[in-house]
């Protein structure tokens, strides 16, 4: 696989860096990594906190023509399993938030957003916008529950030897994408989603319940069954994780 490493200082967004990006003949995946970006975002109006130098905020450009539009869920399954992959050589207690979220028990850990553009029906290319929280010890904005791997371990790891990692890892996921073997990277999946037992509070448009998983459907709806047995189906934005 062809792998182009592109390093920034500084950029808005190293999602929007690859979207005006165009590759070079034969580019399977470019990776883009700045050390600060001033306009990193998370889902929908989210913003990502990151000082300076102290954690991994990456893109990754892949072009993964042969998925079909209607799985094009998989490519997000891909890039979490991935990331988990990495982690979990560091720490316990790792999970898979739906939809790509990478948690470390209660606490989020890394977020990814996703960006797909479609052409003639199939999947043109797909870029993994990643923050991970690695060295950072304070965190300011208020969001509700974030963690670093310094916070976690109590000792500072190198970051790009951390993304050589995960660039590394995306490369053996892929190898399945590219085999058209998507029930491995569905199962690894759904082994590694966060409130995987049990019930536990979600929010949706009529108020709190409880809820248990039952799965994650190959377009990426969200099924849970409340108490008295009901299946409930969500997109993402749908429903909320209610956290202690």
């Amino acid at each position: 696989m062809n792998i182009r490493a592109i390093h920034l200082k500084e950029t808005d967004s190293t999602n929007r860096w690859l979207a005006d990006y165009t590759p070079a003949s034969g580019e399977d995946m470019t990776v883009v990594v700045a050390d600060y970006q001033t306009a990193g975002k998370g889902q929908g109006t989210n913003t990502w906190e990151s000082e300076v130098g102290k954690n991994l905020l990456f893109s990754i450009l892949i072009h993964p023509t042969m998925v079909p539009v209607a799985r094009q869920f998989l490519l997000s399954e891909m890039g979490a399993v991935a990331i988990k992959s990495v982690l979990e050589k560091y720490t316990d207690g790792i999970t898979l938030k739906w939809p790509n979220d990478v948690y470390w028990k209660d606490k989020k850990l890394c977020g990814t957003l996703i960006q797909t553009s479609i052409a003639q029906h199939h999947i043109k290319n797909c870029i993994f916008g990643i923050g991970l929280n690695v060295n950072q010890t304070e965190f300011r904005s208020g969001a509700p529950n974030p963690v670093s791997l310094v916070q976690i371990l109590g000792y500072e790891l190198d970051c790009e030897e951390l993304l050589l990692e995960i660039v590394e890892a995306f490369k053996k996921t892929m190898e399945l994408v590219l085999r058209a073997d998507y029930n491995s990277i569905v199962a690894l999946y759904h082994s590694a989603l966060y409130r995987s037992h049990g019930f536990h509070i979600y929010r949706d448009a009529y108020g709190e319940f409880e809820g248990a998983l039952v799965e994650v459907e190959d377009d990426g709806h969200l099924i849970l069954r409340d108490r008295k047995g009901v299946m409930h189906s969500y997109a993402f934005k749908e429903v909320q994780f209610v956290l202690d």
